[in-house]
């Protein structure tokens, strides 16, 4: 199985829910022009290491370089893109989709899109796997506490900076998840 491992919390605790099932996971991060491309990757890196696991790091360019807020399309392209370059045929393809954000492709709709897709290209072999879909970003910080997910590795700023910007959406739920 695979893990869609952007080296945010969520993305983490994705990776740590199929760890502790016993599943033999395998990560992949994808790198797509975001402005916190680098950072990211990096997290992943370290997620990853921490895990003891495999991290295949994919790295596209374009002419458009993405910043903060909802990138339409975005969840749709991490996911057939990584099938696209990981070759798998069969299987589970798990990303930290959860409750509560406002955008298409973090919803219970995107998943059934998305999944309906999939058997079109795999038969039903391959499976899309969101084990927070029902769960909010609390409920997900939560379970990264009981578990121990190395939530200190991750990083959520959507500008890319060092420190963090503290404005942007990724950074004003990590604060709000740190007062938790």
């Amino acid at each position: 199985m695979w893990v869609l491992l952007s080296g945010g919390v969520d993305s983490a605790a994705c990776t740590a829910f199929y760890v502790n099932q016993g599943f033999r996971v395998r990560c992949v991060h994808v790198s797509f022009g975001q402005a916190a491309a680098d950072l990211e990757r990096m997290a992943a890196e370290q997620v990853a290491r921490h895990f003891g696991l495999p991290l295949k790091v994919l790295r596209w360019s374009g002419l458009t370089t993405f910043g903060e807020g909802e990138t339409p399309g975005r969840n749709a392209f991490l996911h057939l893109g990584a099938l696209l370059e990981i070759g798998a045929r069969s299987g589970l393809l798990a990303s930290g989709i959860h409750a509560g954000t406002p955008y298409f492709d973090c919803s219970k709709g995107f998943v059934a899109c998305l999944q309906a897709l999939l058997d079109g290209y795999y038969d039903g072999r391959m499976l899309v796997a969101a084990p927070f879909l029902d769960w909010t970003k609390d409920q997900v910080f939560l379970f990264c506490r009981s578990e121990g997910v190395p939530v200190d590795l991750t990083y959520s700023c959507e500008a890319g900076r060092l420190p963090p910007c503290g404005s942007c959406l990724s950074c004003r739920d990590r604060r709000a998840l740190d007062a938790l």
